[in-house]
């Protein structure tokens, strides 16, 4: 795959990432001359489950998919990340394998961020450690949330929480753009595109119309009440 130096853009990217955000532009940029910008196609292998963790990635364009293989050699989704994502930082300073496959889903590229070069940063600025642990913290946290979900959940009000949680984000009144394939969208949620699709026909009585990549939510609250839990932008 093609790899670039990262540019203004690239460091503007590392700037919206949670990991980078409070960190002083002097820092950025001596990390960023360290790292290598990525172009990929859809369906390219950023890293395969079980290869050494040598690295971490941030997503500059575009959308990555992070998914298990199962016993039966199936995608169990993970999650689905876009611009100003981090991925694999935790696995990176174990030191072990990753435990997933890290694929493209979309044209994009993403920033590879080595070991060496983020330790080495690391020993000069003391608050890329607290911004580094607080990072850790907060997929811990994603995690056990969409865990709780699944469990908890079923298919209808798992898709009506994941629509109010992009309505949330987007700052619209009651319109959302499906940020990726529903076919990826229902791996994501834990269920088949058929159960996908039935659980949209469910969510019509309670005022959520799709019409392609768009889905207009009429009255949010019923919707939130639906779920029975309260949702936080992401």
């Amino acid at each position: 795959m093609a790899t670039f130096k990262a540019n203004a853009a690239d460091k503007a990217a590392m700037h919206m990432c949670a990991l980078f955000r409070h960190i002083g532009d002097a820092t950025v940029e001596r990390l960023a001359e360290k790292c290598r910008a990525m172009v990929l196609e859809r369906g390219q292998i950023i890293f395969t489950q079980g290869d050494p963790a040598d690295a971490f990635y941030l997503v500059l364009e575009g959308w990555v998919k992070l998914y298990r293989l199962t016993p039966g050699g199936s995608e169990a989704v993970v999650t689905v990340l876009t611009r100003g994502e981090s991925f694999a930082e935790p696995v990176m300073f174990l030191g072990g394998r990753y435990p997933v496959t890290a694929e493209a889903a979309s044209h994009g590229r993403v920033l590879r961020i080595e070991h060496a070069a983020f330790v080495h940063c690391l020993e000069r600025e003391s608050d890329l450690a607290a911004a580094m642990l607080a990072s850790i913290g907060r997929r811990a946290g994603e995690l056990t949330q969409q865990i709780g979900a699944l469990k908890l959940l079923d298919a209808p009000r798992r898709v009506a929480e994941f629509f109010l949680r992009l309505l949330a984000d987007s700052g619209d009144a009651g319109r959302i753009a499906l940020p990726y394939e529903k076919v990826l969208i229902a791996a994501r949620l834990g269920m088949t595109p058929e159960s996908f699709s039935r659980a949209l026909a469910a969510l019509t009585k309670l005022g959520v119309a799709t019409n392609r990549e768009i889905v207009t939510i009429s009255e949010p609250a019923k919707l939130r009440a639906f779920v029975g839990i309260e949702v936080e932008a992401p």
